[in-house]
């Protein structure tokens, strides 16, 4: 058995809050870290940035649940999807898959015939998985949130 299969996804509740800011810091970390300029690091840690977006959107996450522990969790508002991070010890074992499938099922039961997100040409990983979901490149831009030279890509799919 999966660990996907063996994980439950449900809405987020106050007392998760930290182990999603936890899981903010993790993938902040491995995945975004190495390609920020040292302001852009100072600035984050400074910030505290996980904690202030969990706490404006923390309890509209769906979380992935796997004995007992939060371990990843998406967010969408809309027909665009905000986030989805899993931790780094569960990545690649189909809990992002499992969370960005509940995304796109409620983003098309809301009615909207597509899915958008972003991510950042540096991310080859996340650029894969979201190519193998059948997201497609719809324009690049400017990444001026981490002001680090770095270039998001704007995703599209259709949930037709």
């Amino acid at each position: 058995m999966s660990l996907a299969s063996e994980v439950r996804i449900r809405r987020a509740t106050p007392s998760d809050a930290l182990p999603l800011r936890e899981i903010l810091h993790d993938t902040y970390g491995n995945t975004w870290l190495p390609q920020l300029t040292p302001v852009a690091a100072q600035a984050f840690r400074d910030e505290d940035r996980p904690a202030t977006y969990v706490a404006e959107r923390g309890l509209e996450f769906w979380v992935a649940e796997y004995s007992g522990q939060v371990v990843g969790f998406v967010d969408w508002d809309a027909d665009f999807v905000n986030a989805l991070h899993v931790r780094s010890e569960n990545a690649r074992m189909g809990v992002g898959s499992r969370l960005i499938d509940r995304a796109e099922a409620e983003i098309a039961k809301a009615g909207f015939s597509t899915a958008r997100l972003e991510t950042d040409t540096f991310n080859t990983r996340s650029r894969a998985f979201y190519a193998a979901r059948g997201y497609r490149e719809a324009d690049r831009y400017p990444d001026t949130e981490w002001k680090s030279g770095l270039t998001t890509l704007l995703l599209v799919k259709s949930l037709r």
